[in-house]
This record gives C-alpha cells, sequence and structure tokens, in this order.
C-alpha cells in the first residue's frame, strides 16, 4: 500500500494533466450546448485508456523496484549493471551510481592494500621487537637482584603488549590461524601461570589453583592470550591478596581476584573496545583493549566470556568453554 501510494505521487503531474484535460473537454463541449452523453462518452473512454495505461505503468515500476530492491542486497562487485534507464533523468542517476560504486571499489582496494602494509609492519615490527626482549632476559638472568627481578617483570609486560598489538591485527584477517582441537585446559591455564609467576611472587600474591581436569574444543594459542590477559588485569588491580583460578561443571573457566573490583557503571561495558572505566582513570596504563580482545577471540571460538564484580571485594571473569559451534580439525 505505501509503495502504491508513492506510485501515485509520483505521478501526480500526469494525473492533474488528464485531470485539467478532462475539464477543458468537457467545458468545450458545454460551449456548444451538446448533450451530456456526448460529453461524458469521450471522458469515460480517455479515463479508460488512461487507467489501463496507469496499471500497465504501475507494473513496470513494480517490477523495476522489486529488481532494484534485490540489487540493494548485493555487494559493490555484484552491481555491475541496473536495470536498463527509462529516461534521461534515470540514465543521469545510473551514471552518477556507477560513477560512485567505482570510486568506492577504488576506496576498498586503497583501504584493504593499507591494511595489509600495517599488519604487514606491525608484524615484522613484533617480531624485531622480540629479539632485544629476549637479549635483556637472558642478560638479566645472569643476576638476582631486586632491581632484575622487576626489570624481567616490566619485559614481560613489554612482550605482552607486543602480542596484544599482533592480536589486534589478526582478528580480522582472512588468514587467522585457528587450529581447533581437544586439549587439556590444565595445561593451557599453567603455561599462562607461569608467565606470571615473578609477579606472584614478588608481590606476595597467593594463587589458589584447581586442577581443572577437563579437555576443551578451544585454539590453545588464542586460549592462552585470552587466559593470560585475564590474568594480566586481576594481577593489575590486586594489590593484595589473592588470585584463584577454578571450574565450574561441565566446562567454565573461573578466575577470581580480591582486588578492587568494578563499579556497577562499569561492568556492563568493560568489554568494548577502548572502555577503560573508573579502573582506568585511576590506572593510566589502561588501554581498555585487553578484554576487548578477549570477548572477539572467544566468539570467534564458540566461547562466551563474562564478568561478575564488586567494588572492594574483587573480580571474576567466567569463560565457558563448553559450546561446540566450531570444528575438530
Amino acid at each position: 500500500m505505501e509503495f502504491f501510494r508513492l506510485y501515485l505521487r509520483s505521478r501526480r503531474k500526469a494525473l492533474l494533466a488528464f485531470s485539467v484535460c478532462a475539464v477543458l473537454l468537457g467545458v468545450s463541449f458545454a460551449l456548444y450546448h451538446l448533450p451530456v452523453k456526448a460529453v461524458l462518452y469521450p471522458c469515460a473512454l480517455c479515463a479508460g485508456v488512461c487507467l489501463l495505461v496507469l496499471a500497465w505503468d504501475f507494473a513496470q515500476t513494480r517490477h523495476r523496484h522489486d529488481t532494484l530492491t534485490r540489487l540493494e542486497k548485493r555487494t559493490l562487485e555484484e552491481l555491475e549493471r541496473l536495470p536498463v534507464p527509462e529516461s534521461p533523468l534515470e540514465a543521469d542517476f545510473g551514471r552518477i551510481i556507477a560513477a560512485a560504486r567505482q570510486h568506492r571499489l577504488e576506496q576498498n582496494r586503497l583501504s584493504a592494500e593499507k591494511y595489509e602494509n600495517t599488519v604487514a609492519y606491525y608484524t615484522t615490527w613484533a617480531h624485531q621487537i622480540k629479539t632485544p626482549i629476549a637479549s635483556m632476559r637472558l642478560h638479566l638472568q645472569n643476576e638476582d637482584t631486586p632491581l632484575s627481578r622487576q626489570l624481567l617483570l616490566d619485559l614481560g609486560r613489554i612482550e605482552q603488549y607486543a602480542d596484544m598489538v599482533m592480536t589486534f591485527l589478526r582478528l580480522d584477517s582472512p588468514s587467522t590461524d585457528y587450529v581447533i582441537r581437544e586439549y587439556e585446559l590444565d595445561g593451557i591455564v599453567r603455561g599462562a601461570v607461569r608467565k606470571f609467576a615473578g609477579e606472584f611472587i614478588s608481590r606476595s600474591l597467593r594463587l589458589e589453583y584447581e586442577p581443572l581436569h577437563v579437555k576443551v574444543l578451544t585454539d590453545e594459542k588464542w586460549l592462552s592470550f585470552v587466559v593470560e590477559q585475564v590474568l594480566s588485569n586481576a594481577l593489575k588491580y590486586t594489590p593484595a591478596g589473592s588470585i584463584r583460578i577454578y571450574l565450574e561443571q561441565p566446562a567454565t573457566l573461573c578466575i577470581r581476584d580480591t582486588g578492587m573490583g568494578i563499579s556497577p557503571e562499569d561492568l556492563p561495558r568493560i568489554f568494548e573496545n577502548g572502555y577503560t572505566g573508573t579502573g582506568g582513570r585511576l590506572d593510566k596504563r589502561a588501554s581498555g583493549i585487553g578484554l576487548y580482545l578477549c570477548r572477539r577471540i572467544c566468539g570467534s571460538l564458540g566461547h562466551t566470556i563474562s564478568a561478575r564484580s564488586r567494588v572492594g571485594e574483587g573480580t571474576t571473569i567466567r569463560v565457558e568453554l563448553s559450546s561446540k559451534k566450531v570444528e575438530i580439525e
């Protein structure tokens, strides 16, 4: 009905012209004192012809409308040919659309090329920066002083940030290297915990680890990144107390800290890109990207991640791993 209303509106000039012509015809016949039937008969014939033409034109317009609606859902590459124009104005619009399409395709090509160059640059950068990090780690391992231990912790953070850059760039890459298999969750979590062992010791934080004893369908490398990021946040915002790692049946990994907690107004938004909340305003190092990456990765792996928290009591991050969305490779 809405389309019919718009159609009549688009033909209002033609309908108005017909109405004016009918009135003029009637007035002309009346001036010659012709019978009423002589006036109504030609008007009725003209109206009948007009209705037939209007019905045919409506069917044609409806068909073109349906064609354009289908084209609207296609990609730019598929919009190679629009319906044949039936008026100079339609031809003008067709040329404008074709030019805009070509411009958009060129912009997409340049954007894709720029993205590939950016990924290539940061990939090289991440690999190159790990060389001096490894060298510094070797030098510091020969010493055992409070300063060397602190520097080792800082190096670990730098390496984590470099990995975060690579993860961010690879998220939307068509060549993301997921390897989906069954893994022992204990092996993945213990590997992540070992990376932060020095920080647990230097800050006298207690680790409460309950063996998980479960196999999960996931990607080891990407899930390790998620666990490391959650542990990193727990350590960052837990000045004293403990961090507990345990399993909720059937396969939900829980990491609970006794840190500062998250305010109720911040909690719904902590997985948004760039959102730091109250904690981020207190800690200028916060980027607001870590948990966003965790949510994106979990979504790609068929997992879910959520948080529970109370200010002053701590935070629990829950990673639900029982989903079978992805297939074993």
